[in-house]
């Protein structure tokens, strides 16, 4: 007989898992999410389920299973090793009128778990024969959901006012999901020249794309222009998206979004992005920390070189300390940067490494030193954008890359 789907809401309703080993590890969480009050019956348990119980998050009892552990509870999870144990759980279950699962045969489960996940608000789960075929059709559905594939965006819980989107570094597969749906959804996007443009095929012909990037009248203007633009699109019923390179908070002028869509009473909300200050030296094996190496970084923009009145960088702690740099906006102006972190105490020996189109295809490094890192630039013809590593961290890249070579040779 086919099973008669079912979502079930057991928010501050009494489940009962028996077993402490790993699919009680992964049933655990999405009872959890689902507020459920868990109690967990095993004398040993995975560490990350020992972790939730020291939280307070679910109580457990260390112990074998005994009869009458499974009373009140709405559902009960048998997830042990031994089937007999499973068999006596699912009797007392069967006996009290309550569904179980047994995990190690579905053949007499009074309940199955489906292959389920997450892709915004939507839960999915499927069901068939073979778990594995499940969890095939599940991952792609899911695909398909997250990228943008699929979407129900004339649904009644279609989206309202602005999404601030941090595109990430370059690479449109380093979006988050939820910005990747947000995109898929929305009427209208505003989009910044680094921001993954790529994107925008996917998006159906009936979406306007406005290029933020060519508003004219200069970039304090352009930014009123954008903001305008956000507010006028959302106050007309459309659901707007910002799509936005790196993270809209690291040097994205996203903040100043959100305050004038808050002002003009537009509801706004932020998904955060990859920043290239991270996500670039990554990408080109630069750890921006080190255990033993550098146990803090600063992320530096460099719009405006050292020395002009309207920097307000301290390069004099940052020439003293010994942390990584991350310049960002730096390529045009490092011959300053170079020439005021020496003069604060950093060694001309210092390792640098600039990153020119992080993580795209046409991605180059290049390793120089404080002192010589103004002509390696100029010789190498690197132009913006590019991120800028100052630090013994590079020293490390130059390991990894080194190991790479051995492992791949």
């Amino acid at each position: 007989m086919d099973p008669y789907l079912l979502g079930l809401r057991l928010e501050s309703r009494l489940v009962v898992v028996v077993g402490g080993g790993a699919v009680a590890s992964r049933r655990v969480p999405a009872l959890l999410d689902a507020g459920a009050e868990v109690l967990l019956v095993s004398p040993k348990v995975a560490a990350s389920l020992e972790d939730l119980a020291a939280a307070g998050r679910i109580r457990w009892q260390a112990r074998g299973y005994r009869p009458g552990d499974c009373s009140g509870a709405w559902l009960v999870c048998a997830c042990t090793d031994d089937a007999e144990v499973n068999a006596a759980v699912a009797a007392a279950a069967e006996a009290q009128r309550t569904w179980y699962v047994r995990a190690d045969d579905a053949r007499v489960s009074a309940a199955w778990t489906p292959a389920a996940g997450r892709a915004g608000d939507v839960r999915l789960g499927v069901l068939s024969g073979d778990p594995l075929h499940s969890a095939a059709i599940r991952d792609a559905l899911l695909a398909d959901l997250q990228s943008g594939r699929v979407s129900a965006r004339h649904s009644r819980k279609h989206p309202a006012g602005v999404a601030i989107i941090g595109g990430g570094p370059g690479d449109p597969g380093l979006i988050t999901v939820r910005g990747r749906q947000l995109l898929a959804e929305a009427d209208v996007v505003l989009t910044d020249r680094l921001a993954p443009r790529s994107l925008l095929d996917e998006l159906r012909d009936d979406v306007e794309i406005i290029d933020a990037g060519k508003i004219p009248y200069g970039r304090a203007m352009a930014q009123e222009h954008i903001n305008a633009a956000l507010v006028s699109h959302a106050r007309a019923g459309r659901f707007v998206a910002r799509l936005k390179g790196g993270d809209p908070f690291v040097f994205g002028r996203g903040a100043e979004e959100v305050v004038a869509c808050l002002r003009a009473g537009v509801p706004v909300i932020v998904v955060p992005g990859v920043t290239s200050a991270v996500g670039v030296p990554a990408s080109a094996w630069v750890p921006v920390t080190h255990r033993g190496v550098a146990q803090e970084f600063h992320v530096v923009s460099v719009h405006v070189a050292p020395g002009d009145e309207r920097s307000t960088v301290n390069w004099e702690l940052l020439g003293g300390s010994s942390g990584t740099l991350v310049l960002l906006m730096a390529v045009e102006r490092i011959g300053a940067v170079a020439d005021e972190l020496l003069r604060y105490g950093r060694s001309p020996d210092t390792p640098v490494s600039v990153i020119a189109d992080g993580t795209l295809p046409t991605q180059r490094t290049i390793n120089s030193t404080l002192e010589r890192v103004e002509s390696r630039i100029a010789e190498e013809g690197v132009r913006p954008p590019a991120i800028v590593v100052v630090g013994n961290v590079v020293n490390v890249a130059a390991e990894i890359t080194e190991l790479m070579h051995h492992v791949t040779a």
